[in-house]
């Protein structure tokens, strides 16, 4: 690995110096799914320069793409990993010894560290997820939900899942915190229609708990061209919910004014974005431009959007059996009275990465 490392740093600056722009590599760290750079470029050197040599840069460096961004004060050429291991939930679970109330787990960040969201935050509340097939944003609102089951009783935190697609969070179905599932457009319809009731009724009680989780997995199937009573229901809980215990989480891969509408632009302060198609889709999903979404590998690599802070992190992971097996795990636990236990064994990460996890982790809140 450290062979490698240093012949790519020479290759870079090779690169570099073959364009003129001086500039050197001071060193850098290996996350999750990406190698990244640190580059100091003399005096004088402008940066537009080096972000325009990221082509040049990836081939000479035979990999798929790369990036240069300003990050702080820094300037930073990240690169995909050949090697990079999946991010498997049951594996943060392992390197935590505590997960706060109300904190969904979503992956590692560029260091290595665990990322999770803190819902009742007001910089954080409702979440839009939103990436094009194969970016591996269903498998992010799997691990999430069932994150928050794991580390929170169904007496405080409650879930409601509507999947009209009916492929993506049926095998959460078994856990103990869901009120509903529901796959069909007159479902979806009913049970917003009657959280809106209840939004109104914990109004005037000035209650928030019960938390309840709306998931969605497509948002733009739900808000379709004949939805106009379940879009009125969801800017209704969207706008109001902050304070009353109600959240939205919602995925989706057409991230388009036309499929998502004015909903999305007004009150989804966190967003999480995978490859998109277009630069103009990147800017409608990250609510700014200039993030080069487009860019994104897919199958996990994201960009967290919320609060002022873009971090870039590696999804969490697990496939359909595992989530079953979790789900029943959770039931079996609560029906047992027993708190749900962190697992235990082996991670299925690297020793390197484990070590940069134990050093802590970060909630965006």
């Amino acid at each position: 690995m450290q062979d490698r490392l240093e012949r790519q740093a020479d290759t870079i600056e090779w690169v570099l110096a073959t364009h003129r722009v001086q500039a050197q590599v001071a060193g850098g760290t290996v996350g999750p799914r990406l190698v990244r750079f640190y580059l100091c470029p003399a005096p004088g050197v402008r940066v537009s320069r080096l972000m325009a040599l990221a082509e040049e840069l990836a081939l000479a460096l035979d990999v798929s793409a790369c990036r240069v961004t300003r990050q702080g004060g820094q300037l930073v050429l990240e690169l995909p990993r050949a090697d990079a291991p999946l991010v498997r939930l049951h594996t943060l679970n392992q390197l935590l010894d505590e997960v706060p109330r109300e904190t969904a787990l979503l992956g590692l960040d560029q260091e290595g560290r665990v990322l999770g969201v803190r819902l009742s935050s007001p910089d954080v509340v409702h979440i839009l997820i939103a990436g094009t097939t194969g970016s591996g944003k269903t498998a992010l609102l799997q691990a999430l939900i069932l994150s928050l089951a794991q580390h929170n009783p169904p007496a405080a935190l409650q879930l409601v899942l509507i999947d009209p697609q009916g492929r993506g969070l049926g095998a959460l179905e078994a856990l103990p915190h869901v009120r509903n599932l529901a796959t069909e457009h007159d479902e979806s319809q009913a049970i917003l229609a009657g959280l809106v009731v209840e939004l109104e009724q914990r109004a005037r009680r000035q209650v928030a708990y019960p938390r309840v989780i709306v998931a969605i997995d497509e948002l733009a199937d739900v808000l379709g061209p004949t939805a106009d009573s379940i879009q009125e229901s969801l800017t209704r809980l969207v706008s109001r919910g902050r304070g009353m215990g109600l959240h939205v989480v919602a995925a989706t891969q057409k991230p388009t004014v036309a499929a998502v509408g004015s909903l999305v632009q007004a009150n989804f302060p966190t967003r999480i974005v995978g490859r998109v198609a277009s630069a103009a889709d990147a800017r409608v999903a990250a609510g700014r431009g200039g993030l080069g979404a487009e860019s994104l590998l897919g199958r996990g690599d994201f960009l967290l959007v919320s609060g002022g802070q873009v971090v870039r992190f590696q999804g969490a992971y697990e496939d359909p059996a595992a989530l079953r097996e979790a789900a029943q795990r959770v039931t079996a636990l609560e029906h047992s009275g027993s708190p749900a236990a962190l697992g235990t064994g082996t991670t299925g990460l690297g020793q390197r990465v484990r070590q940069a996890v134990q050093h802590g982790w970060q909630i965006v809140k």
